[in-house]
């Protein structure tokens, strides 16, 4: 992918990308909000417009191998789907059980977290190629 030549273009691109990063973050602590998704949005702005923060991005030591797996097409471990999958389970039931420590106020909020849980649940298992563990 090659950056914009425009540099207005290329400073939409960051600040988006950088919004996802931001989003992404708050997706590490809220239930149901997923974090992938939003980091591997954030790469394909920075590779857009940034060759410095898409490198930082791919780089970092908590996900930046598996953006780097993903956008090459190696999909995920076996594993990683199934704690990444159980950790959504537990924090989406968590995060809408009436009578949890965490459970959010509202019935609306409840259902977006489930819906946005139902959603990544499904992405990650039957979207996201799996791949044998090295």
């Amino acid at each position: 992918m090659k950056k914009s030549k425009f540099l207005l273009i290329r400073l939409l691109w960051i600040t988006l990308g950088s919004s996802f990063v931001a989003i992404g973050t708050v997706g590490i602590f809220v239930p149901g909000l997923p974090t992938t998704v939003f980091m591997l949005l954030a790469a394909a702005c920075y590779v857009r417009s940034s060759e410095r923060l898409y490198n930082w991005l791919i780089r970092n030591k908590t996900f930046g191998k598996y953006i780097k797996d993903y956008r090459e097409g190696k999909g995920m471990p076996m594993r990683a789907k199934i704690f990444a999958q159980s950790m959504m389970t537990i924090f989406i039931f968590l995060a809408v059980f009436p009578f949890s420590p965490i459970s959010v106020p509202g019935l609306w909020l409840k259902v977006l977290i489930l819906s946005l849980g139902i959603i990544g649940f499904y992405y990650v298992g039957f979207k996201v190629p799996t791949r044998e563990a090295k």
